[in-house]
């Protein structure tokens, strides 16, 4: 056993469309963004993850691209794609030895992907240099990362909304009854933000501001309790108007405002997914509630603002930013258990 491991790494990867996490070894050994940047000169990678983002916006463009490799869940540009995951295995350090092992891979990949974007994940997983490559839906992680049992014959609604994608789905016995993939996620959330700030106060922020606003005072619903509420958050940006530098104190009320149609739509997939649901899953699920997993989660009151929609209890994963990323890693340690979830 110990010569065969020597033989074999195995890894699982949340390939995220904002972020991208990485297992080995049953622990999360890297956690980027999920963007690259390269030389234009020369088309050479000289930054991904962490490094790379610094330079989002703040480089100069004649010289340096960033690059987000996916969007909407899935890969938009196949070679960026490459670099981002040879770059990401080799932070892993499992292929640093004398005999390069075998890498065994399983990949999370979105419930409404086509064959063709499934077949370009895992083209550049093979061009990054797994030699196996499996892939397990976002859904069915999220829930086996929460402690769910999937296998089991009860149904259980699972909300995943990453960067890209909003999954929503119904499991039971091992398999996604009915489910429902939208492209409204935080990509969506961080445009309404730039989108808001431009009406409403005339002032411009990048895409990385928006998120930073997202995170210090994002909220689902525009009343939120004294011990919930934070405080105001000072937005940098460059006046409309004038093209000076400007600063904006912005509140989670405002905030709400901006996401209040985007979530709108994940509430209506929510409704329609749970039309769709057999009455037997419907009934355990009046039972189980709803688990809400992803980044989309830590919105303040997103629980109180679904719960009230549907009538139904909503529970928070514990870490739902890692939620889909641990599930996939018990599904790698657990391979012969899940092999039926693995394609």
């Amino acid at each position: 056993m110990g010569l065969l491991s020597f033989f074999n790494r195995e890894v699982a990867m949340d390939l995220g469309t904002a972020n991208s996490i990485v297992i080995y070894n049953d622990q999360v050994v890297i956690d980027e963004p999920s963007i690259v940047a390269v030389d234009r000169n020369n088309n050479k990678v000289i930054a991904v993850g962490k490094r790379a983002q610094m330079m989002d916006g703040k480089t100069d463009n004649k010289n340096i691209e960033t690059i987000r490799p996916l969007r909407g869940g899935v890969i938009a540009d196949f070679e960026m794609a490459q670099h981002l995951i040879r770059e990401l295995i080799g932070m892993t350090n499992v292929n640093r030895s004398f005999l390069p092992p075998s890498l065994r891979m399983v990949i999370c990949i979105p419930s409404g992907i086509t064959n063709v974007e499934e077949r370009a994940v895992r083209e550049s997983a093979e061009q990054a240099g797994a030699k196996e490559i499996r892939m397990i839906h976002e859904p069915m992680a999220a829930a086996i990362g929460i402690g769910i049992d999937v296998l089991q014959p009860e149904g259980h609604m699972v909300v995943d909304i990453g960067g890209g994608t909003a999954e929503i789905a119904v499991i039971s016995l091992g398999g996604i009854v009915c489910n429902n993939s939208i492209r409204v996620a935080g990509d969506v959330f961080n445009d309404n933000v730039v989108e808001y700030m431009k009406k409403q106060h005339n002032m411009i922020i990048g895409v990385r501001t928006a998120e930073q606003v997202k995170i210090a005072v994002g909220a689902a619903v525009s009343e939120l309790g004294d011990d919930e509420a934070p405080e105001e958050y000072r937005t940098l940006g460059r006046d409309l108007l004038t093209g000076l530098p400007k600063e904006v104190s912005v509140n989670y009320k405002e905030i709400a405002h901006a996401l209040d149609r985007s979530i709108a739509q994940i509430e209506t997939a929510i409704l329609d997914t749970l039309a769709n649901t057999p009455p037997e899953l419907a009934a355990d699920i009046y039972k189980t509630g709803i688990y809400l997993a992803g980044g989309g989660a830590l919105l303040r009151g997103l629980d109180r603002r679904v719960s009230s929609k549907t009538k139904l209890q909503v529970h928070i994963a514990e870490d739902p930013l890692r939620a889909v990323a641990r599930g996939t890693g018990i599904a790698l340690k657990n391979f012969n258990k899940f092999s039926f979830l693995i394609r």
